[in-house]
């Protein structure tokens, strides 16, 4: 449909609801009675047969998304929240005037409908309807071939069409509600209590990124959109709860592509007296459990890809990974593995850089797209880690993991560092980093280390990113796919 001819359809449309009105006919009513969703309906009457028809009388609302035929009988498809179904009108039934009325509907109109339930001769379950009712009037027509709708740009911008238009697209998201409420349930078994953090703060941390900056008009004073739940959750186990968590947005100024939005939705949780080994099986358990859901299966194909996710995960240490797939030893000293970062392409300012960063920049380059299979990459460097413990056996180390599924973190874990000494030297020394031009270093959170001088019990720490979980369990392939209004940039 072209842009004339959409105009063209707004203002005939627009006659439509004016000549409704001088009917007294209200085109937008308030309430309507249902007795049923179309899912009740199919399942409910599944068993009938040939012409039959049920005694019951139906009351159904949705949106009539097509309609056929302009004499004295007509179908439609009608479609609510749980799917779509067969309308028949006939003349006999209605009468001549209510027929003109049928004749009259538009594709997108939200209609009520009463009638018995029966099977066509063609062996479609079906509404013959005894009585209707325009609930909405729809004023924009829906896109040319809004059926099987593919425009991603329109898609994304109108999800609403997209919804409508789309029949898969509206069970991702129901997939989606499925996988949060499933781990929700799972965390409450586990005597874990949900709480909520502030998303307004005027010191960010918890992540190595760029925040969202705005500005409070009372107080006079600038504050940022949360990048992590953490050092908030972490006050409350200082505060004495054993088991916190989290599901929530945070946001993030970075950029855009098939695994990034701007703003997304994180669960952090956080366990007192367990460290990164238990985090694993936690993260393992929400993991597995989600795909198994919504799949029926452990093993899915991921966009062309066999994925395995019955536990337990593949496990690999970060310096056995990089050797495996890099062909680089880092436990040689920094001077040795610059030029072998270098013979990868890598471009960095080697007076500058440090073990950790260097290390990073081979991993993200050399090593992370190989991970296919769910694995857990384990021990980190210490300096790019500021809020974990370090490694029981080895100084230069973290007990810190990332689970990775198909070249993708979906997962990241800590034994969090609790030694409030140790917690202030390693925030210095990212403010050091902040002012050399690290602009996703993390800020000095006076009020953190003090809460950690109160004493922190050893604790575990884990967050998930639940859009790249529904992404895998509904073998969708950008993130824009699983969030149902995604970051587009502003149309001219």
């Amino acid at each position: 449909m072209t842009t004339e001819q959409h105009i063209d359809e707004f203002k005939q449309r627009r006659l439509k609801l004016e000549e409704l009105r001088k009917t007294t006919k209200n085109p937008f009513k308030y309430t309507y009675d249902q007795t049923h969703h179309v899912a009740d309906i199919l399942a409910k009457y599944s068993s009938i047969e040939g012409e039959e028809t049920s005694s019951e009388i139906v009351s159904i609302a949705g949106r009539l998304i097509a309609k056929r035929g302009h004499g004295k009988a007509s179908f439609a498809n009608l479609l609510d929240g749980s799917g779509a179904m067969q309308l028949y009108f006939k003349q006999d039934i209605l009468g001549e005037e209510q027929m003109e009325m049928v004749h009259k509907l538009d594709i997108g109109d939200i209609l009520g409908i009463k009638g018995p339930v029966f099977r066509t001769h063609k062996g479609e379950l079906s509404i013959r309807v005894e009585e209707f009712s325009l609930l909405t009037k729809s004023l924009n027509p829906l896109p040319e071939k809004f059926h099987g709708l593919q425009d991603k740009e329109l898609r994304y911008r109108q999800r609403y069409v997209d919804l409508i238009a789309n029949p898969e697209v509206r069970e991702t998201f129901k997939n989606r509600s499925k996988i949060i409420r499933l781990i929700r349930n799972y965390l409450d078994s586990k005597n874990f209590m949900e709480v909520e953090t502030p998303v307004l703060q005027p010191i960010y941390g918890g992540a190595a990124a760029k925040p969202f900056i705005t500005h409070h008009n009372a107080l006079d004073m600038d504050l940022y959109l949360r990048i992590a739940l953490e050092l908030h959750l972490k006050r409350l186990i200082v505060g004495g709860f054993e088991r916190v968590y989290e599901i929530s947005r945070v946001f993030r100024n970075e950029g855009v592509s098939y695994k990034h939005n701007p703003e997304y939705t994180l669960l952090e949780l956080y366990q007192a007296y367990v460290d990164y080994h238990e985090m694993m099986k936690v993260a393992e358990d929400i993991v597995s459990t989600s795909i198994k859901e919504i799949n029926g299966s452990y093993k899915i194909n991921y966009q062309g890809t066999d994925l395995d996710f019955t536990p337990p995960f593949d496990r690999i240490t970060m310096h056995e990974v990089i050797k495996k797939y890099a062909k680089i030893d880092i436990n040689k000293p920094l001077k040795e593995i610059i030029p072998a970062a270098k013979n990868l392409g890598l471009e960095f300012d080697d007076l500058v850089i440090t073990k950790g960063q260097l290390i990073n920049l081979i991993y993200d380059k050399s090593v992370e797209h190989h991970l296919v299979r769910p694995t857990f990459v384990y021990d980190y460097q210490l300096e790019t880690s500021p809020l974990a413990k370090p490694h029981r056996d080895n100084p230069e180390l973290v007990e810190r993991f990332e689970l990775i599924v198909n070249g993708m973190e979906i997962a990241n874990a800590f034994s969090e560092l609790n030694d409030p000494i140790d917690q202030r030297a390693r925030l210095e020394e990212q403010v050091a980093q902040r002012e050399a031009g690290d602009e996703e270093a993390n800020m000095m959170d006076e009020d953190f280390v003090t809460s950690l001088e109160y004493g922190m019990p050893p604790t575990g720490g884990l967050g998930i990113g639940i859009d790249r979980v529904v992404m895998l369990a509904t073998n969708s392939a950008s993130i824009r796919d699983v969030i149902l209004f995604p970051h587009m940039r502003t149309k001219e």
